[in-house]
């Protein structure tokens, strides 16, 4: 499978739909995909479901709260504890307009490894008596309680990287790979933009973080510089 290469952000976002669930990659401001996610904010795209560690924390996911397009987020990091200015997410949450899913980091990766394992589920006993287990099947093996985490997975994986070549095999920048790798196996189209984009051998095949078999579409893009006001 070779990946197709598109002109815009706009394009590589073609067939995405209302109701859609997206996975974004990235951690705070590193390695996001902000020039998709802004393409999908000009699109109108609505009633979605949005997987990521975080939003509104250097990202530009709260974007798509202005037009209240988020039906749901399933994160880790989306309601600061005390101080600072809330986000568009947060007014719209304490508002009751948007559902919330909070998932502790380590979960919430394995999750969606889980996902693109083709995992059922696992036990986890982080959680086990707090809010966060309401709901969840509770399970005792050797003595112990656990929690039965089930997998993520979506229709859509946005995410970033630092380079590419034409098939679609991605180089990730240090602290940029986070969430991308293994969102790009969790779900049914993945859409990658890069820096750049060369030609197949070009790349150290020893700094591959995502094989080109996982990756449906590409989009060059230059780094959108996001701060965190805090």
């Amino acid at each position: 499978m070779v990946a197709t290469v598109y002109e815009t952000p706009d394009d590589a976002l073609e067939g995405v739909g209302d109701g859609a669930t997206v996975m974004v990659g990235g951690f705070v401001s590193a390695g996001s995909p902000s020039h998709l996610i802004l393409a999908l904010k000009r699109r109108g795209t609505k009633d979605l479901t949005a997987i990521a560690n975080n939003i509104g924390l250097g990202d530009k996911l709260d974007e798509l709260c202005e037009q209240r397009q988020l039906r749901k987020m399933i994160a880790s990091f989306a309601i600061r504890a005390s101080g600072g200015r809330r986000s568009r997410f947060e007014e719209l949450y304490h508002a009751g307009e948007v559902e919330l899913e909070l998932v502790p980091q380590g979960t919430l990766a394995e999750r969606i490894r889980a996902g693109g394992a083709g995992i059922g589920g696992f036990l986890t006993r982080t959680g086990l008596g707090t809010p966060l287990a309401e709901g969840k099947q509770e399970l005792e093996l050797g003595g112990e309680r656990y929690l039965l985490e089930r997998p993520l997975r979506a229709d859509v994986a946005l995410i970033r990287a630092q380079r590419a070549d034409r098939l679609g095999n991605l180089v990730y920048r240090e602290a940029g790979r986070n969430f991308n790798p293994v969102m790009a196996t969790a779900a049914d189209l993945v859409i990658c933009e890069v820096e750049e984009i060369v030609e197949p051998g070009e790349l150290d095949p020893e700094r591959i973080g995502t094989p080109a078999a996982y990756v449906d579409r590409l989009v060059r893009c230059d780094p959108i510089e996001v701060r965190w006001s805090g």
